[in-house]
C-alpha cells in the first residue's frame, strides 16, 4: 500500500529529534523524495527506504532547509554505482540554480546514472506526476521566493493528503487542501512568508480537510506542543503534530 513516511519536521533550525521539514511518498513503482535535506540517505536508512529506490526529488523551493542535501544525495548515488534513472521537479526559477549549483560541484565527476530534470509550471494543481498508485499536482504557495504546495490522490483508497509548505495564509492552498483526508500544514509563526498554528487551523477549516497536521514547527527550547491548542482555536477536527519518522498509510 502507498505511504508517506515524514523525514522532519524541524523549520530551518533543528534540534536532536528534529530534522529539518521533508518527507518521502513510498509507492510500488515510484518512491518520491519531497525536498531533500542535510545528508538524507541517513534519514532514509532509518526509515528502512534504500536511496537507490529514489525513482523522483521534488525541489519545493530554494531556500537550504529544503533543498541543501540534493548534491550529497546525488554524491551518494553516484559512488555507490546507481544505474536507475532519477527525475527531479521544480520551478525553473530552483531548478536552474539547482544545475549550476551542481556544475559548480563539478558533479558530472560522480553523476554517471542518467539525471532528468522536470520544469513545474508556475499553476495552480499543476499535473505534476502520475502513478497507477497516486497523482500529484502542484500549486503556488506564498513564501518569500516561488514555492509550491502539492496535493496527492491516491488511486485505490481515494484518499487525498495535501502539504502546504512554507507560505503565509492563501487561497491556494485551500483549493490544494479541499477535502483532504489529510492537511499537513506549516506552524513556524505568523511573519511574512510563514503561517501560525491558529491560521494553519483556519486553512483546514476553509479546505473543509478531515486531519490536520503541523510541521516545520519552531523546535528546541519552543513549546511546540502548545501549538495543537492554538490550531484548535480556528479549525474543530483531530489535529497533531506531525513527528519524524511518522507514518501515513493510504489502503
Amino acid at each position: 500500500m502507498p505511504k508517506l513516511v515524514i523525514l522532519g519536521t524541524s523549520y530551518s533550525i533543528p534540534d536532536e529529534t528534529h530534522e529539518n521539514t521533508h518527507m518521502v511518498l513510498v509507492g510500488e513503482d515510484r518512491k518520491v523524495l519531497i525536498d531533500c535535506v542535510s545528508n538524507p540517505i541517513v534519514r532514509l536508512k532509518q526509515a528502512g527506504i534504500d536511496h537507490h529506490d529514489i525513482t523522483d526529488v521534488v525541489m519545493t523551493h530554494f531556500h537550504p532547509d529544503h533543498v541543501s542535501g540534493l548534491p550529497l544525495l546525488l554524491m551518494g548515488m553516484g559512488l555507490s554505482e546507481r544505474v536507475n534513472p532519477l527525475n527531479i521537479y521544480g520551478l525553473k526559477y530552483v531548478v536552474d540554480i539547482m544545475k549550476n549549483m551542481l556544475v559548480d560541484y563539478q558533479w558530472e565527476r560522480w553523476h554517471q546514472f542518467p539525471v532528468t530534470f522536470h520544469y513545474l509550471e508556475d499553476q495552480e494543481m499543476f499535473p505534476m506526476l502520475e502513478s497507477e498508485e497516486f497523482r500529484i499536482f502542484t500549486s503556488p504557495v506564498n513564501h518569500f521566493i516561488p514555492t509550491i504546495g502539492m496535493r496527492i490522490e491516491f488511486t485505490e483508497s481515494n484518499q487525498v493528503l495535501a502539504y502546504s509548505c512554507d507560505t503565509t495564509p492563501t487561497k491556494s492552498v485551500v483549493v490544494l487542501g479541499e477535502n483532504a483526508d489529510v492537511l499537513i500544514h506549516e506552524a513556524a509563526g505568523a511573519s511574512p512568508g510563514h503561517s501560525s498554528a491558529s491560521q494553519a487551523g483556519e486553512i483546514a477549516t476553509k479546505a473543509n480537510a478531515k486531519e490536520l497536521y503541523l510541521i516545520h514547527y519552531p523546535t528546541g527550547d519552543f513549546d511546540y506542543h502548545a501549538l495543537v491548542d492554538q490550531a484548535a482555536q480556528t479549525y474543530d477536527g483531530p489535529i497533531r503534530l506531525a513527528e519524524d519518522l511518522m507514518v501515513f498509510e493510504f489502503e
